[in-house]
């Protein structure tokens, strides 16, 4: 056992990044006119638009269908280029249909970029990895880990000793095509953002068409060129993929004949197959790159997921509901992650804090929260004084001090701080009605998050902000969210997560992004968010929120000093003493390690 860690161990102290890597400059270019999506958004934004000519169209998109269609028709539709920004991209059915037709795309002179967090680099998700060497599509991995991409002790031993750099990720998520039409917000690429698992997020993401897509592809430029995005050539060989795309293969061959039925109906882990999908009628269904082999049902899947994922349409962008509205764009810069030195080593000296926002000055972004309000009001509370706005979620933050009735915040990892708790005691004591929704122990994907929010809910409630904790039962949330929650190919999902990023202030301004309001998003985390100036938008949004605290949450309330939940409206659940649908050993295991957990690291 000894000689085998050491082994391990010596292997870890070997693997180093590259360095004297080539990344070739290359930027968005400008929208050219004949373009089809050019000519869409033109054409309907001379008809249908009152706001402006610098306004453009926002379609909000909560339920599978929309978040998928739309990303499918954006493909479908692109000619000149498709740019595409992730934390995550998971190798699952969901994400298979997608990457064969962006795969269709650049076989038809589109170019493609993409750029993925590395983090989930590793198993099965390393697959992804292979659109790197599909003729005319570029694919780079930002702030990589040193290690075997199938050994995990390997890659935990560089994260540990790393462990500054390695926390620290990528977290934006961008879907641009042509450098006119985009889809950003929370939802990463795979079956559980697309009601496709057993467990699925509810999420929500925004469809945009205009001027503010050019924005959003500066800030993609930003990173793609940046010296912590490494080509994928630079990192693995497309042989070593071959290898271990032909050894998962093997596996779930071996797995279907132990199991039988048992792994094939698995909650989805592979790759999805395109040679036993029914074909969609209407749509073409895209075929694997060449010298691919066709993949078979023995890959995790069920045929139900898989019919999910072909049966689902691409958005008519000619006929979707946009909202015309002024708007900006919020983003970390990419050096808010230290670098890695030529001895492939943190240099700290490199890290800076600092956010771009869409070509505008402050005064602009503070503009777009206050107009319309008394002058009075305008003036930020002592609280906002204390921080720079170094990051995107301080730059929300500061905003709140301008908020004069209603806030409604979304945030599934939710750990205030000291300054975001001084914040939202002043709007409250201005007469600011707070309403956040977040995740319950249960619904909460990442158990250890919810030490950071615990610790401040108690003062929370003391401060008259109103929470509201996410039921983890999907069969209590389907008139809840008025959206799929869970597929028709998983009827039987067993739990619902949280993963949606939205703000409404006072009911003109909406903000969807990629950031959770805590501690990571604000210190560790790069992250992008739209400022959406909009009645109509914000209005759309409450709509779609204000059921799911009713109908959907825990109301979470102090009774004679101690923490009561009470049920939805409207359900059979009953009144809880401690955080419902957990085991009192998962709660008192947060309880003994929370003193060793800081807010920084969740």
């Amino acid at each position: 056992m000894l000689a085998l860690v050491a082994l391990l161990l010596t292997g870890c102290a070997t693997n180093k990044l590259p360095t004297h890597v080539d990344r070739p400059i290359s930027h968005a270019a400008a929208p050219a006119g004949n373009l089809p999506l050019t000519q869409i958004t033109q054409s309907r934004k001379q008809m249908e638009n009152k706001a402006g000519a610098t306004a453009s169209g926002f379609m909000l998109l909560t339920g599978p269908q929309t978040a998928y269609g739309s990303r499918l028709a954006l493909i479908e539709t692109a000619r000149q280029s498709l740019d595409l920004q992730y934390y995550a991209i998971h190798a699952d059915a969901s994400t298979k249909r997608l990457m064969l037709a962006v795969v269709q795309a650049a076989r038809r002179g589109v170019r493609v970029r993409i750029l993925l967090d590395d983090f989930h680099g590793t198993g099965r998700n390393a697959l992804v990895m292979r659109m790197a060497f599909v003729p005319n599509v570029q694919m780079r991995m930002f702030n990589p880990l040193a290690g075997d991409r199938e050994n995990p002790v390997s890659r935990m031993w560089h994260a540990a000793t790393d462990f500054q750099r390695a926390q620290q990720r990528m977290h934006n998520k961008l879907f641009l095509a042509d450098n006119v039409m985009g889809v950003m917000g929370g939802r990463n690429l795979g079956d559980s953002y697309f009601g496709n698992a057993e467990s699925n997020f509810i999420d929500a993401d925004v469809l945009i068409a205009g001027p503010l897509v050019q924005d959003l592809s500066r800030s993609f430029d930003e990173y793609w060129n940046n010296e912590r995005a490494y080509p994928v050539q630079s990192l693995i060989e497309k042989k070593e993929l071959d290898r271990m795309r032909a050894e998962f293969t093997k596996r779930d061959t071996q797995s279907e004949a132990n199991g039988g039925e048992k792994a094939a109906n698995a909650e989805p882990q592979g790759n999805a197959s395109s040679s036993d999908i029914p074909r969609t009628s209407g749509t073409a269904r895209p075929q694997p790159p060449d010298g691919e082999p066709r993949p078979s049902a023995k890959d995790g899947l069920s045929k139900a997921q898989r019919s999910q994922v072909w049966d689902m349409a691409a958005l008519d962008l000619k006929k979707a509901p946009l909202i015309w509205a002024n708007a900006i764009m919020l983003a970390d810069k990419p050096g808010k992650i230290p670098a890695v030195d030529a001895e492939g080593k943190t240099d700290p000296m490199t890290a800076q804090t600092s956010t771009t926002t869409s070509s505008l000055s402050a005064t602009k972004l503070r503009g777009t929260a206050t107009q319309d309000m008394p002058s009075s009001a305008a003036q930020p509370s002592p609280a906002s004084q204390a921080e720079s706005d170094d990051s995107v979620v301080d730059g929300l933050i500061s905003l709140i001090n301008y908020v004069q009735k209603d806030l409604l915040v979304v945030s599934p990892y939710f750990v205030p701080g000291e300054r975001m708790m001084a914040v939202f005691k002043a709007a409250v004591d201005r007469g600011v009605r707070v309403r956040i929704l977040t995740n319950s122990l249960a619904s909460n994907d990442a158990p250890v998050a919810h030490i950071g929010y615990a610790r401040y809910r108690e003062q929370l409630l003391k401060n008259g902000v109103e929470l509201y904790e996410l039921v983890s039962d999907p069969s209590n949330l389907r008139a809840a969210f008025g959206m799929g929650s869970t597929g028709s190919a998983t009827p039987h999902a067993q739990r619902v997560m949280l993963h949606s990023k939205v703000l409404v202030l006072d009911g003109k301004l909406t903000v969807i992004g990629s950031m959770n309001l805590d501690q990571r998003s604000k210190l560790q985390n790069t992250e992008i968010a739209v400022l959406v100036r909009s009645n109509r938008l914000s209005a759309e949004t409450t709509r779609l929120i204000e059921p799911a605290l009713a109908l959907g949450s825990w109301h979470v309330v102090l009774e004679n000093g101690s923490l009561v939940w009470k049920p939805p409206q409207n359900s059979d659940l009953r009144e809880e003493n401690a955080d419902p649908d957990t085991s009192l050993p998962l709660r008192m295991m947060l309880k003994i390690i929370a003193p060793m957990v800081p807010d920084s690291v969740l």
